[in-house]
């Protein structure tokens, strides 16, 4: 086999092609030992600078080693860093459609935008999308459609083990944290909180005097790190819990297990980031990375998770205690389920974060591909509870990517108890997506730590804004609940909204997707068989899978199988050759007719 191994320092074949090409990289380069010359002649002081300059500039770009882009195309090549730096704002501003989501649409952010500043946000000459395209969902208003006087939409959080419930509204802020946020950010979302009635998660960056300062509602997030109720060693710390959590402005307690943006991943904060601020809110040392571990060390099991709830709600004063996850191994999950039931104690809510979440920064692998999107969690989560005969007992709260008050009715329709969001009051602060978050520059002073960014931020102007963002989606919510001709959103069914399928049909959500029947997990009588198998597989002493349990239930599913075949072959011989026709239409079933399934066709 010949050796195809390519001399590096080989001459060109063709002199001339290449020194113009030689001529042409070098150019600029060229251009600033020129600007100098003519300087120097005409004693021009400003072209001798600017000579010098690129002369400078032109020669270490062609002996560094590190771009080499820069060692080709010496000054010009700056250009292409210039622009890939300005990459997002120019796409945004410039080339961006108003539908495309990069991961928001101009058109959602300009009705955030809107909202906040309480201006219209109406407009003309109809709608934008094209409402017969494969996956488009609408509301089936009703003819006995009415405007709501009463919008200050709550549900109570709370069951018979807590002693202090909280009436939550069904929109409120997701959990970001001071450091991620900037402390006139942190500030800013919590007295529009005040101001609205509504809560503001901590993140788990533990409860900042930001946080503090105007007395907003807040729901105290306890990460991995146990950040403001831990030990030296990272460890769970009871007596700081209790004393913290006794604040009366901590009306509600949630345990992080994994979040939309990185589940399953812990976080670094490197200690040149840590300032005297943040080590005093998160009660970690300066001089140390800051560890946030992939899971937590006060549980390993979900019999002592379900302990280690209660333990909290005790030390609180027996505020609701709840815990949130991205959806990852469904068996997990139900594994918890199992250790509730068990145990006979339940979690006030529980928080299902999709995987379209996300704030902060996260690697690209975990945001694209790790973890269950909102959706797809939520109704694991809603169906497993329902299948265990205990949805009444824990309420959901969803949160991912949730910005338009179709957004909050569409999943409080599907079974969602109420809604968060993260980058909706984001843009209300002044957010403009510019992707920045983990680089510390950002530019209006949202997510960074830099005093003189933060500057940007106004605090009366911008808790308005927050305070009116809320208000005006929930306003709309209202408009949306009214017009289906109800009087709550708890009140929204998943038949309330319509969904054109790829085919062109169309199905009401109760008949696109699977819900689970009452009690149907504890007979294994599901109709979508893999809950079954998902729900043998789990254990309520173990995170892991029982693979054995798994097998014998296979093996018992075969011989019922083989049992039900042969019934089936039995009816079909008897059955009258003329096909059974629908003489009434049963609205509790709420089926919605295509051409494939038109009793009349």
């Amino acid at each position: 086999m010949t050796d195809t191994h390519v001399d590096t320092h080989a001459k060109p074949p063709h002199k001339e092609p290449y020194l113009q090409g030689l001529l042409f990289r070098y150019s600029v380069f060229g251009l600033a030992v020129l600007l100098l010359f003519i300087g120097a002649i005409f004693l021009k002081w400003w072209l001798i600078v600017l000579g010098v300059l690129g002369l400078g500039l032109g020669i270490y770009d062609v002996v560094q080693n590190r771009h080499a882009v820069l060692r080709n195309y010496p000054l010009s090549g700056h250009v292409r860093y210039v622009l890939e730096t300005f990459r997002p704002e120019v796409r945004q501003y410039l080339f961006e459609d108003d539908q495309v989501k990069v991961p928001f649409s101009r058109q959602q952010r300009a009705l955030a935008y809107q909202r906040a500043k309480n201006v219209s946000d109406t407009n003309a000459f109809g709608t934008l999308e094209d409402l017969y395209q494969s996956g488009k969902e609408w509301f089936l208003q009703s003819t006995v459609a009415h405007p709501l006087k009463q919008t200050n939409f709550r549900i109570r959080v709370g069951n018979e083990k807590c002693q202090q419930p909280y009436d939550i509204s069904v929109f409120n802020i997701s959990a970001m944290s001071f450091g991620s946020l900037s402390a006139a950010a942190i500030e800013s979302l919590n007295k529009g909180a005040n101001m609205g009635g509504f809560a503001h998660d901590t993140g788990e960056g533990a409860i900042s005097p930001y946080h503090r300062i105007h007395g907003g509602d807040l729901i105290w997030e306890l990460g991995t790190g146990y950040f403001g109720c831990r030990n030296h060693d990272g460890t769970f710390n009871p007596e700081k819990f209790a004393e913290r959590a006794s604040d009366p402005q901590v009306k509600m307690v949630e345990i992080k297990l994994s979040q939309g943006a990185k589940p399953g991943k812990g976080g670094v904060l490197p200690k040149e980031k840590i300032t005297p601020e943040i080590a005093a809110t998160r009660d970690v040392p300066m001089d140390q990375d800051c560890i946030s571990p992939a899971s937590h060390s006060a549980f390993s099991t979900p019999r002592e998770m379900v302990k280690f709830w209660q333990q909290l709600r005790v030390l609180s004063g027996g505020k609701p205690v709840g815990f949130k996850l991205c959806v990852g191994q469904p068996w997990q999950f139900m594994a918890i389920v199992k250790a509730m039931i068990e145990e006979n104690d339940y979690p006030d809510f529980i928080v299902v974060d999709g995987a379209e979440g996300g704030t902060g920064a996260a690697p690209v692998e975990f945001m694209d591909n790790v973890g269950m999107p909102l959706l797809d969690g939520f109704l694991l989560v809603h169906n497993t509870l329902v299948g265990a005969g205990i949805r009444d007992k824990i309420k959901i709260g969803v949160s991912g990517k949730i910005i338009s008050a179709f957004d909050l009715a569409r999943m409080l329709a599907l079974g969602a108890d109420w809604c968060n969001s993260a980058r909706g009051f984001m843009f209300a602060v002044g957010c403009i997506q510019s992707r920045s978050c983990h680089t510390n520059r950002c530019p209006t002073g949202v997510a960074t730590q830099d005093p003189y960014r933060q500057r940007a931020i106004d605090i009366p102007d911008k808790s308005e804004r927050v305070y009116n963002f809320h208000k005006n989606t929930i306003k709309s919510l209202a408009s949306i609940v009214g017009a289906v001709g109800i009087n709550h959103p708890q009140d929204l069914k998943p038949y309330h909204i319509a969904r054109r399928l790829e085919n062109g049909q169309i199905k009401l959500l109760s008949r696109y997707y699977y819900f689970m029947d009452d009690k149907a997990l504890l007979t294994l009588t599901a109709r979508s068989d893999i809950y079954n198998q998902m729900w043998v597989m789990s254990n309520p002493d173990s995170f892991l899978a029982d693979n054995e349990a798994l097998v014998a239930y296979n093996q018992d599913a075969n011989e019922r199988r083989h049992l039900q075949d042969h019934a089936h072959h039995v009816a079909e011989y008897h059955k009258p050759t003329s096909p059974d026709r629908i003489a009434v239409v049963n609205e509790s079933e709420h089926y919605y007719y295509t051409y494939e399934d038109d009793p009349n066709g």
